[in-house]
């Protein structure tokens, strides 16, 4: 028997090569929170779950827990049982005695005419504790009610959130920017009658207007049976109302109009169970109904914190920054909870990347003395495009640096550690998810070494597996893909899919679940959905969405293998393979790519991609066509839409693009690709409906 038919279908092929060690700086080991190897010690398998009381013990409770764990409705997770505890009393209040003057977040607006606002922990325990009191006197929420958040990146998001966690009200914030519809399904899902949002806001040089939005969002909302009761308007300029969608009478009001009736008013932190819920943060599929996933009060919060602490290495003096979304779990996560716990000072910045020019982020960290930087790899990759020398024009010393959201390749790994960490930074490569709360693969910076590529072993209390098709272990070393599977629950994993407790089963632990009767953690390992291979050093290589594995005549390639080679040419600045039908293999590669500024698109650069992927992979990997675009259709968080070129290249709808941050992009790529499959006679036959599912699900999580 051919021996590629013989592997199990969990197994993708690999080829990457092993990178080197990279290693911290002796400067960084003497400052670092984790600098004592005892600490891996105290996390080993043996003293879980009682390991993370050292995670817990961070925070401040109003009552201590008797169960650390309590597995008796197995997988339904609860942590810390019986502990009380507020999220916004930990995140604020707590700071006030010592702290109180100190800046919580410093907000940059996108234009560079604007003051960047300093918002100290006593500013930031008034306006959380005075939007409080609005929610609960004017908006009559009580704990356990739902309230709907579509706001950008502002210092109003923070503080609404707050101010829910302070009333235990759970909040929902979607991210600023999804359309009305998304939101709209959100608010239904959730069963929430407030929908908090924003008139305008600035993006790439433009005044976004963001209140027609809430105006298609309520009508999604009501026309699926849940009505709005109220909208609540901030406004980016307050005083000003600067969009020009009107406001209705009777339900959408302006906050600053609002707050002076709530001038001075303080409200008590109601103290919560620590499994009580925190927040809903949906995933972005677009296939199936939103799953709304539900994060507890202790074990996320106490989560974050511990994280925090140890893998981003903040300290009191620390300025930190998270060039991310909060309207991603990121967000949530590592500008808002974790970072507060600890009493650290936050950059927010509003608005692109790369406006006005790439200099940007470099310029803001220059002049704050931001010592700690966050990213995702979509986002260096952009910076890599539009600026590669930028980073060197400015005087800015980072410490440390995370990549966070997708695997990064080792080639855009070496150009933020060498330009913009200017070879001074460790970086902590990070692996995790939506579901999961904080971070779960990672090297602990003072203690592991850094490999490109790689995001090291998973975190302090957290045990992997990779598991083939039929549940058998793929071993360290053996150069085989599979499921990578988290065997234990650990604080920050959610508690469930908000209404929807057998899909939350389904999709995470019923492929391997070993016993469905059991309250043992043991027979409930976490299916991840990704695929990935552990090296013999234990490091593992996070290779993507199982879903998004391209089957080439029975070779499972990993999309993110196959944008890394293409991503060692000089001229590639961003590179997306996409499946294509073919007849012969059954699918083929077809290869994306965008170029450096300066570089055009030719024949000779075509042939040094394929050359590259023939090379580092083999010629079964090699693209039937390579594609050079002016530009990938993006969403607004800068991620390639890959369902969208999937279904350009097989000719199949391409569905909602309204959401894209350069919708018109689109077109200009089928009318170039398609008119030269045309030309060549390269149309592909009519697919069937799973094939048209395969396509449009491609590259979605959902």
């Amino acid at each position: 028997m051919d021996k590629q038919q013989e592997v199990s279908e969990a197994e993708i092929a690999v080829h990457w090569k092993e990178e080197e060690y990279y290693y911290p700086s002796a400067r960084f080991i003497a400052q670092a929170n984790a600098a004592d190897p005892a600490i891996l010690e105290r996390f080993r398998e043996e003293n879980f779950p009682e390991c993370f009381r050292e995670y817990a013990d961070l925070l401040t409770w109003d009552r201590y827990w008797h169960t650390t764990l309590d597995t008796s409705d197995a997988p339904f997770w609860k942590w810390f049982v019986g502990g009380k505890l507020n999220a916004s009393y930990n995140c604020v209040d707590r700071h006030l005695a010592k702290n109180r003057n100190k800046a919580a977040f410093i907000w940059v607006p996108e234009p560079e005419t604007e003051e960047s606002q300093t918002i100290t922990y006593q500013e930031l325990y008034i306006r959380v504790n005075e939007f409080a009191a609005l929610l609960r006197d004017f908006c009559h929420v009580q704990t356990g009610d739902r309230i709907t958040f579509h706001l950008p990146m502002v210092p109003d998001l923070p503080v609404s959130m707050l101010a829910c966690a302070r009333i235990g009200v759970i909040h929902s914030e979607v991210f600023g920017g999804f359309s009305g519809a998304a939101c709209g399904e959100r608010i239904v899902d959730s069963g929430s009658h407030i929908l908090v949002t924003m008139d305008v806001y600035n993006r790439g040089g433009e005044l976004i207007d963001h209140k027609a939005k809430a105006d298609q969002a309520v009508q999604v909302a009501e026309a699926n049976g849940v009505k709005v009761d109220k909208v609540l308007v901030w406004r980016r300029y307050p005083g000003k109302y600067s969009s020009p969608t009107p406001m209705v009478e009777g339900r959408d009001f302006f906050v600053d109009e609002l707050l002076p009736a709530y001038r001075g008013q303080r409200v008590d932190p109601v103290s919560m169970p620590a499994e009580a819920p925190l927040f809903l943060m949906y995933t972005s599929g677009t296939t199936a109904r939103p799953k709304g996933c539900q994060h507890s009060t202790g074990g996320y919060l106490s989560y974050v914190a511990g994280t925090s602490k140890f893998y981003q290495d903040i300290h009191p003096e620390d300025t930190y920054w998270c060039f991310a979304d909060i309207g991603w779990i990121t967000g949530h996560s590592y500008i808002v909870y974790g970072p507060l716990t600890l009493g650290a000072t936050s950059v927010m910045y509003e608005g692109a990347p790369t406006y006005p020019d790439p200099g940007r982020p470099w310029r803001i960290a220059e002049r704050l003395g931001v010592n700690i930087f966050h990213t995702a790899p979509t986002t260096i990759r952009m910076l890599r495009k539009a600026g590669p020398d930028e980073p060197a024009k400015y005087n800015y010393h980072f410490k440390h640096m995370t990549t966070v959201g997708e695997p990064i390749e080792p080639e855009v790994w070496r150009w933020y550690y060498e330009v913009v960490g200017k070879g001074e930074a460790v970086i902590v490569d990070t692996w995790w998810q939506t579901e999961n709360g904080g971070f779960l693969g990672s090297t602990l910076p003072a203690l592991q070494p850094m490999k490109p590529g790689s995001c090291g072993p998973t975190a302090l209390g957290i045990y992997p597996i990779i598991l083939d098709e039929d549940g058998k272990p793929i071993e360290a070393g053996s150069g085989r893909a599979g499921n990578i599977c988290i065997r234990n629950p650990w604080p920050g994993i959610f508690e469930t899919v908000w209404g929807q407790p057998e899909r939350y089963i389904e999709t995470y632990y019923a492929k391997y679940c070993k016993n469905r009767a059991s309250k043992d953690w043991h027979d409930w390992p976490y299916f991840a959905g990704d695929g990935a291979m552990q090296a013999s050093d234990g490091y593992f290589r996070i290779l993507g969405r199982v879903d998004d594995v391209i089957n080439v005549a029975g070779h499972r390639l990993g999309t993110k293998e196959l944008e890394s080679a293409a991503l060692t040419v000089t001229e590639v600045a961003e590179a997306a393979a996409v499946p294509v039908i073919d007849e012969l293999r059954g699918r083929a590669v077809e290869m994306y790519i965008a170029l450096k500024p300066g570089y055009v698109a030719s024949n000779d650069i075509v042939e040094k991609i394929q050359t590259a992927i023939d090379t580092l992979i083999g010629k079964v990997a090699r693209p039937k066509n390579v594609w050079i675009v002016p530009d990938m259709p993006k969403t607004r968080s800068g991620k390639i839409m890959r369902r969208v070129i999937a279904s350009v290249s097989n000719f199949t709808p391409v569905g909602d693009i309204s959401t894209l941050a350069n919708p018109e992009v689109v077109e200009n790529i089928r009318g170039a690709v398609q008119g030269a499959k045309v030309a060549r006679g390269d149309v592909p036959r009519e697919l069937s409906p799973a094939e048209l599912e395969e396509i449009g699900r491609f590259g979605q999580v959902e």
